[in-house]
């Protein structure tokens, strides 16, 4: 069986099309996703409507998470933030609305399923201590271990980073998705994941590049009230962070 599994598409619906459309072309059976719907791109309520009415398989983001908050919260969460992402997040809030916000605020920390009844996939956004945790690329045995709550699964699947990776430790093959809407590692071309489960051999995972109508965010961009600077993130792959 073929798992496709994306993640932090933070409003970037022509992306998201794109890797659907890509994963099963290649095979894919499944599609789940591994949060961060929302932030940064001009189509958060088409991405959730997408995923809703499709009824993957999904946990919830950490930038998901901070849109569930309440008018009170939302005032002092302002206060901490730059006006730049302040912007950024007022808007899309303002964009999938109560009913987007409710959808989000159902969907669980974590997701776990056996495949053929003997392989454990276990789906997280950050790692399985909470969205906001984070599971890099030079993880240990040791540090790994750590960050398990629970039993751990022969396959564990994260994102939040941006970075993709694949890395077996121990008796766990860890998959980060990449992002499948905002790269930020200098290559423009999301990624996704793709996992293979057999019946009689030990799961397998890959990385996959795909190409997309970039320009439609663009476009989509200019004509919204959200900061210009996405412009260059979205266009180069990069993620700007604001000097002090």
């Amino acid at each position: 069986m073929l798992i496709a599994i994306v993640s932090d598409i933070h409003g970037n619906y022509p992306a998201l099309e794109a890797a659907v459309k890509d994963a099963k072309a290649k095979g894919a059976r499944k599609i789940f996703c591994a949060g961060d719907l929302t932030g940064y791109g001009p189509f958060p309520a088409e991405v959730v409507d997408f995923v809703k009415s499709r009824r993957i398989p999904t946990v919830i983001g950490n930038y998901d998470r901070k849109l569930l908050r309440g008018k009170n919260a939302m005032q002092s969460l302002r206060k901490k933030m730059k006006p730049y992402k302040w912007k950024i997040l007022d808007w899309t809030r303002d964009q999938i609305g109560a009913k987007g916000r409710r959808y989000l605020g159902k969907l669980p920390e974590a997701f776990r399923e056996q495949v053929y009844g003997r392989v454990d996939l276990m789906m997280v956004h950050g790692s399985p201590i909470s969205e906001n945790d984070t599971i890099l690329p030079s993880i240990t045995p040791a540090a790994l271990r750590k960050k398990m709550n629970c039993k751990p699964p022969h396959i564990l699947v994260c994102g939040h980073i941006h970075i993709p990776f694949v890395k077996r430790i121990s008796n766990t093959l860890v998959v980060n998705c990449g992002s499948a809407g905002h790269p930020v590692d200098g290559d423009p071309r999301p990624a996704y994941a793709l996992v293979r489960i057999e019946k009689a051999s030990k799961p397998s995972a890959r990385i996959v590049r795909f190409e997309y109508p970039v320009e439609q965010v663009l476009a989509a961009i200019e004509n919204s009230s959200l900061p210009n600077r996405l412009l260059k993130d979205f266009s180069e792959g990069n993620k700007k962070r604001e000097t002090p």
